[in-house]
């Protein structure tokens, strides 16, 4: 291809829309172009990306003997409503693009596609003898983003690949869950990146296990939490950790457990009582007051405690109350704080705040439900709210107080706790950008879909689900935010959309443009992807739009051409060689060899 021809616009300054580097990059040198908020036109070099993204794709996935379909975009609601999922995905915060058809019926546009894929699984796989099955398919999914951001990272329209197998038994799903963890670490480490497997949660897909895999970048939107020996990492939503060892309060248990009252005006934050009378944030235990509202309208007020020195998890929150409440009222939609009520005295609650407070609100239910991180049920005794303004309980306990709730993990880990597999051990943050997750998903979908088979002793009993995505384009940006320097892009050579740059400084030059379309040709011959650049433009102006389009190596030829000298540029690093125009060809095939053989290790 030459550059003459490639519609190639390139930036000199940063777009004012771009935030973060991979963003401002694919922008400038032209990659792709912004036709609505998170939506964007994938141009001529970054569609070269991602078919080599996709190629590489297919090879391991075709090699671990998965099938590729193509599934409709356009999916009908009374799958998602059988599923239980209709409701969460297009209901308030939903990310479900929906509408009607001109018969009244609803559809949503695909982010994913379980309930298609296992209805046509009940359809087809009627025998154990046709299992295990696994399809995947490379698809535009879409997103109603609140806020879209960073380019391709968090758009409403992207491209990914989402693979579903099906199995007899739980030991069968294992064994296929095994085999495409391998087979994305292949693809993420051909594709040229540092990628980390870590424990994640399975949020609105569900099932009972899951595994995200992590480029790092200081970029990245999530926080990963691993151990310095590398046995153990999770993302934040998922992480576990020992909490720090509370500090004993001074005096214990009084007035028989429940606590000595403490005037404390205006002390309404954890930070102003301890500060105030001396406390440390591990003795006391902070009230938190919510609503979560379920897709049957149930408004259910959640009464939360938690350790003072310890913060919210609303991840693992979210899976606890769906736990206890799903199967009768839907879909968690939300949870949000309690709305402020006269009677009562937020700032100052406890966790013995009595039900009679919610009679006002005839919209919710009666009685709150009552959850408790273990850091606070493990106090033996703590300062709390009264339940009346400006006014604190010392040396309350659990059981004289009040009763203890069942003790759940629902603190955020942080950085510096000390892992579980072993103390000596402290979890380390660096951020993280989502590529792929994998998920364990039992017989979630088929049991409400009824995708049966006939097993061996000839009973019907319900599928075995595994499912496993990688967001494509999300992963051409994310190589860029892993692989840029101060001059634009160094792409990874295996998804690069060239592997090499022919630069000729001065095309008017006869013998420049000679030997430059000579070398042109000889590269194309000898398969490796060239690109020529033989636009009328200044050296210097090729030179920074090579460096900025990121192509892994450049052969400039310039004065030396009448020597038959010419200059071999690696993009990563900067390393420059001359040598003689007859040279570059082997030099080449063995540095692109060298390259694909020894890719990054996961």
């Amino acid at each position: 291809m030459r550059v003459s021809r490639l519609m190639l616009v390139t930036l000199r300054d940063d777009p004012a829309e771009a935030e973060i580097s991979s963003h401002k990059l694919l922008l400038r040198a032209g990659y792709i172009r912004r036709v609505g908020s998170g939506i964007y036109a994938y141009l001529p070099l970054l569609w070269r990306v991602l078919q080599k993204i996709s190629a590489i794709v297919r090879e391991e996935l075709n090699g671990a003997g998965a099938l590729e379909t193509l599934l409709p975009q356009l999916q009908p609601a009374e799958l998602w409503q059988r599923s239980g999922r209709w409701a969460g995905y297009t209901a308030g915060e939903g990310i479900m693009f929906h509408l009607e058809d001109r018969q009244g019926r609803e559809l949503g546009l695909g982010p994913t596609h379980e309930e298609v894929i296992t209805a046509l699984a009940a359809d087809l796989l009627r025998s154990y003898r046709q299992l295990p099955v696994n399809l995947y398919q490379i698809q535009t999914k879409f997103r109603d983003e609140i806020r879209p951001r960073f380019g391709l990272m968090r758009g409403r329209e992207f491209i990914m690949k989402d693979a579903y197998s099906f199995h007899a038994d739980e030991a069968c799903l294992k064994q296929t869950y095994a085999a495409m963890d391998q087979a994305y670490r292949r693809i993420f480490s051909r594709c040229g990146l540092r990628a980390v497997a870590v424990e994640a949660d399975s949020g609105a897909i569900g099932g009972f296990a899951s595994q995200e895999f992590m480029v790092t970048a200081d970029a990245g939107e999530d926080l990963i939490l691993a151990s310095g020996d590398g046995r153990y990492a999770a993302n934040q939503e998922r992480a576990v950790s020992r909490p720090a060892e509370a500090e004993p309060l001074a005096g214990g248990r009084r007035s028989g457990g429940l606590g000595d009252r403490l005037a404390t005006p205006g002390q309404s934050s954890i930070e102003q009582l301890c500060s105030a009378h001396g406390f440390q944030p591990s003795q006391t235990v902070k009230v938190l007051l919510l609503l979560a509202r379920f897709e049957d309208g149930c408004q259910q007020p959640l009464l939360v405690s938690l350790r003072g020195d310890q913060q919210l998890n609303e991840v693992k929150l979210a899976n606890a109350v769906s736990a206890r409440c799903s199967t009768e009222h839907g879909s968690l939609l939300e949870i949000a704080p309690l709305s402020a009520d006269a009677a009562i005295p937020f700032g100052f609650t406890g966790p013995h705040l009595p039900d009679v407070v919610l009679e006002g609100s005839p919209s919710w239910q009666p009685r709150f439900l009552r959850l408790a991180d273990a850091t606070a049920i493990d106090l033996e005794a703590f300062v709390c709210g009264a339940n009346s303004p400006d006014a604190h309980l010392v040396g309350a306990c659990w059981g004289e107080l009040c009763p203890a709730p069942e003790a759940l993990d629902l603190r955020a880990a942080q950085p510096g706790d000390h892992c579980l597999h072993d103390p000596s051990q402290q979890l380390q943050a660096s951020r993280g950008i989502e590529v792929g997750h994998i998920f364990q998903l039992g017989r979630k979908y088929s049991e409400a879909l009824e995708a049966t088979f006939t097993n061996e002793a000839g009973q019907e009993e319900p599928l075995w689900m595994g499912c496993y995505g990688i967001g494509v384009s999300r992963l051409a940006q994310a190589a860029v935010e892993q692989h840029h320097d101060a001059n634009g892009i160094c792409w990874p050579t295996a998804i690069a959309p060239y592997e090499v740059i022919v630069v000729i400084a001065n095309v008017s030059d006869e013998q420049q443009r000679q030997l430059g379309e000579q070398l042109y040709h000889d590269l194309m011959a000898a398969g490796i992807d060239a690109l020529l650049d033989d636009r009328s433009e200044r050296a210097g102006v090729k030179f920074k739009d090579a460096d900025l389009l990121g192509v892994p190596w450049r052969v400039v030829v310039g004065r030396g051409a009448a020597d038959g000298l010419v200059e071999l540029v690696q993009r990563a690093g900067g390393e420059r060689t001359d040598l003689a125009a007859a040279a570059v060809l082997p030099q080449l095939l063995a540095h692109l060899e060298r390259e694909r053989a020894g890719f990054v290790t996961a």
